[in-house]
């Protein structure tokens, strides 16, 4: 399948494109001012261990301490042994850390105040720290440094075995005894001298890690990953990415000059966009990206979806809409599932959209069918990077399932909280605004005696309370007052002011609806 790498930097964010086979598949977005932690090392000091939460926190030099959970400790200088007696007799690693985690205690040798080395796994939300980890690695273009191990692993889409046998046997060769390798996808078929050239990088790169912690005495970054479009061409560049256009000058030279030094016969594939017209506007990627901010998404057939992002979970509703089937209501039901299948998936790892998954597929009675939607959904979540784990269809009609966070969903990336509604997406309607001034004035006037007051409410609100002439009078003959309205473009839409008109204006009140 043919894909293609689009990237725009403009003065307030950098945005990258990812499309496959004509379709918008993935978006990063990365804000020119905020920092970027994923895959950071950072120098830190455990500030608490709380062994019965599993984790420790960590000051990493973030606003808020980082979250290391014991079952992120790979490190064995860190770790104790762990209840679970079964975790002595395994020797493979994913076994062992299957095995911690499944334990129901961990004993880890942290103390506070103690130095360690952690690498940000997953950006600070909502109010949390980064999750980080004891494993540190250093990505290359062809392989993956891990300093703490001592394995080496082969990517899983690697799949000739005579290949898989040559990298292994070459890693093997060239790496120092007290170290892991991970063999990269784009690694295969490279030769010998372009691989130990990689690891050479890497290794050039952990020393000068070493010896940046030993310069400093407290907190401090020793290794920062590369900003998204640089580590986007480093992870996604591979031998079928049929281009990559940027319209930023100084980014083309920099990722041609990567490219030169890693892979020189992919260079050629880099393009510098001088239209004057928008990148993103010119390739149609602009509009699809305006959809991405709306909860519903229509299919093909008629149908659509509405995806709606709360605190504990992503909600996904699928409805038939306007198809009109010429068939059964579960043959309709199956054929809708199936489309809306694969627009969950690609849905997804469009808006980022991670933790848990709740998918409300059109009810269908034959077990058959809905092993089909479960099976159909796996299948298209495979061409996703980012962990997942599917159950199957619920006695509810309803499929749970959870996608690893790692990042800001495209939506938190994008956009701010709205100041009226507080991120509640609703805000008060007009006539009940009008019930909260009545209410105001009966408490007010129960204690006052002002026969004059003005009232400033959002320009729009007040255009529609002057033509309301009816709900106007009401208040002023129920409460004994005359009130003249105004519009003010600083007050919000379901807020209200009132004013003493005898004393220079002076505000008696400014009523904000608290959203909780």
């Amino acid at each position: 399948m043919e894909k293609e790498i689009f990237i725009n930097e403009s003065m307030g964010e950098s945005r990258i494109a990812i499309i496959e086979g004509g379709t918008l598949v993935e978006v990063y977005v990365e804000k020119q001012d905020q920092q970027r932690m994923v895959g950071n090392i950072y120098k830190g000091k455990v500030e608490n261990v709380l062994p019965g939460m599993q984790a420790a926190f960590v000051d990493i030099g973030y606003d808020i301490n980082a979250f290391l959970p014991f079952s992120e400790i790979e490190n064995p200088a860190y770790l104790m042994d762990s209840d679970d007696s079964e975790d002595e007799h395994v020797k493979s690693k994913s076994k062992k850390r299957a095995s911690r985690k499944s334990s129901d205690n961990v004993n880890v040798d942290l103390k506070t105040g103690q130095s360690i080395f952690v690498q940000v796994i997953k950006e600070a939300f909502a109010g949390k720290g980064p999750r980080v980890t004891t494993e540190v690695a250093i990505p290359g273009r062809l392989l993956v440094l891990v300093p703490n191990a001592k394995y080496i692993g082969i990517s899983k889409k690697i799949w000739d075995k005579y290949e898989r046998r040559r990298l292994k046997k070459l890693v093997s060769s060239l790496k120092e005894k007290e170290a892991g390798i991970i063999v990269r996808t784009v690694a295969e078929g490279k030769s010998e001298d372009l691989i130990k050239n990689d690891l050479q990088n890497l290794e050039s790169s952990w020393r000068n890690l070493l010896k940046t912690s030993d310069q400093k005495k407290d907190v401090a970054l020793v290794y920062e990953d590369l900003e998204t479009a640089s580590s986007v061409i480093r992870d996604l560049f591979t031998p079928d990415i049929t281009k990559i256009v940027i319209d930023s000058k100084k980014l083309f030279k920099k990722i041609n000059a990567y490219l030169e030094d890693v892979s020189p016969n992919m260079a050629n594939r880099l393009e510098y966009y001088k239209s004057k017209k928008p990148l993103f506007e010119n390739k149609g990627i602009e509009n699809e990206i305006d959809k991405l901010l709306r909860p519903k998404v229509w299919l093909k057939s008629g149908a659509y979806l509405i995806i709606e992002k709360t605190e504990a979970m992503v909600v996904v509703d699928v409805n038939s809409g306007r198809f009109v089937g010429k068939k059964n209501h579960e043959d309709n039901s199956l054929k809708i599932n199936l489309e809306a299948c694969k627009e969950v998936a690609r849905q997804l790892r469009l808006r980022d959209l991670s933790g848990l998954v709740v998918i409300d597929f059109i009810d269908m009675k034959n077990e058959s069918n809905r092993k089909k939607i479960y099976y159909e959904l796996r299948k298209e979540l495979k061409k996703d990077r980012a962990k997942v784990a599917v159950s199957p269809i619920s006695e509810f009609g309803l499929l749970e399932m959870t996608r690893q966070r790692i990042r800001l969903s495209l939506l938190d990336s994008m956009s701010d909280e709205c100041p009226t509604c507080k991120g509640a997406g609703r805000i008060m309607s007009r006539e009940t605004l009008i019930t909260r001034i009545d209410h105001w004035l009966r408490r007010y006037k129960s204690k006052n005696r002002k026969l004059k007051l003005k009232l400033e409410l959002h320009p729009e609100i007040a255009d529609f309370m002057k033509n309301n002439k009816k709900a106007l009078r009401g208040l002023m003959w129920q409460n004994f007052t005359y009130i003249t309205v105004e519009g003010n473009p600083k007050v919000h839409r379901d807020e209200f002011k009132f004013l003493d008109t005898n004393n220079n204006g002076k505000v008696i009140e400014h009523v904000s609806i608290e959203h909780k």
